[in-house]
């Protein structure tokens, strides 16, 4: 598989009740990024499992929903894509990462008492 054959999907497509840390029946948002991006700020429904983890925890993933990947920017994720479509996951790259997120206006939380930002 290459990077051109990967699910993506643009910010815009992501369903908007992660926007409000809302459950979305059949669906996932999985951030990947690691944990000091993930404290500086995050969308408010996702999952998040740094991509070294994706492994070791699946079963935080539901092998069920179509799952939404999302990095920075966008390496990382289409990585974590083509392992769990290798393994039989229903996943999506997020084009633009979390940049794009903050971009197209999309709310980001952060952990703490700190603004939250993505750059």
């Amino acid at each position: 598989m290459t990077s051109s054959d990967v699910p993506t999907v643009p910010v815009g497509e992501v369903p908007a009740g992660f926007d409000r840390a809302e459950p979305v029946p059949g669906a996932q948002l999985l951030d990947v990024r690691e944990p000091d991006e993930w404290e500086l700020g995050h969308a408010p429904g996702a999952v998040h499992i740094p991509m070294v983890d994706v492994p070791a925890r699946l079963d935080d993933i539901d092998i069920d929903a179509e799952v939404y990947v999302v990095c920075r920017q966008g390496g990382r994720s289409i990585e974590v894509v083509e392992y769990l479509t290798h393994i039989g996951y229903e996943a999506c790259h997020v084009a633009g990462g979390m940049v794009a997120w903050q971009r197209t206006g999309r709310p980001v939380v952060a952990d703490g008492d700190h603004e939250a930002k993505i750059y």
